[in-house]
């Protein structure tokens, strides 16, 4: 059964869940697929920016109980690939060097919240629900709390995480949980649209934003401030930015 959808048009992947019957739930072959798709976005020397979104009314619910079930008996290794297979899959959205526009509609819950945070922009629609329920069946947010915490900052990210409670699009909004809300109706073609201007871009100019965005994670002033000028120094060098340079004091040149 396929789990995972991917499809290129023009300059712009696009990696559906295409799973709406079990409300996209994640599990290992899930992780796996996605895994694959994002790969293959990432080798795509067409694509320059990806959306993430989900058929169905709803997101995704997070992880498969019914899959986490069949390993109550297995020991820690197998526990830990099982648990990795994920995390691999928010490692590689927060590597790709092609920005990731995600498109939440319905409830992103637990896993489901944690695979819209790692990616670059979200936009949620009008409806859209968050929550992080996992203490409510004895388990722990554990995979998603390294994005949560860097979201929407420590105090924030414990009451979602101890309470279990769901948040509106506009509170994940105001939270920094997400980037912006569009009407309902509108969700695939913002998304679209948005994605679209993205791959616009300079890819090489982007790809050193966002790799120096998240890298600046826990640095210093002092190494912030140095490792931004050694990326600066990187984008200087690449042909987009002699390009842009030159087209810039071209349209200058002709200004009356």
């Amino acid at each position: 059964m396929t789990r995972v959808r991917l499809e290129i048009d023009g300059a712009v992947g696009r990696i559906t869940l295409a799973r709406p019957e079990k409300k996209n739930v994640l599990d290992r072959a899930a992780a796996r697929e996605l895994a694959d798709a994002i790969a293959r976005c990432a080798a795509g020397a067409d694509v320059r920016a990806v959306v993430l979104a989900a058929d169905g009314p709803d997101f995704c619910a997070g992880a498969d109980l019914a899959a986490l079930a069949t390993l109550l008996g297995a020991d820690a290794a197998a526990q830990h690939a099982d648990a990795m297979a994920l995390g691999e899959v928010f490692i590689a959205l927060r590597e790709l060097p092609k920005p990731v526009v995600v498109a939440v509609r319905g409830r992103a819950l637990a896993g489901g919240a944690g695979l819209a945070t790692a990616c670059d922009i979200v936009l949620a629609e009008e409806g859209a629900r968050f929550g992080y329920p996992e203490v409510r069946v004895g388990f722990v947010p554990a995979m998603v709390m390294t994005m949560l915490r860097r979201a929407v900052g420590e105090k924030r990210a414990f009451d979602l995480v101890a309470t279990g409670r769901q948040i509106d699009a506009h509170e994940a909004l105001a939270l920094g949980l997400v980037s912006r809300v569009v009407p309902a109706g509108t969700l695939d073609t913002a998304a679209t649209d948005l994605a679209g201007q993205l791959a616009t871009t300079p890819p090489a100019a982007l790809a050193l934003t966002k790799r120096l965005f998240y890298e600046l994670d826990g640095t210093s002033f002092r190494d912030g401030i140095a490792l931004a000028a050694r990326v600066n120094v990187e984008a200087r060098a690449t042909q987009d930015f002699r390009d842009g340079v030159t087209r810039f004091l071209d349209r200058g040149a002709q200004r009356p």
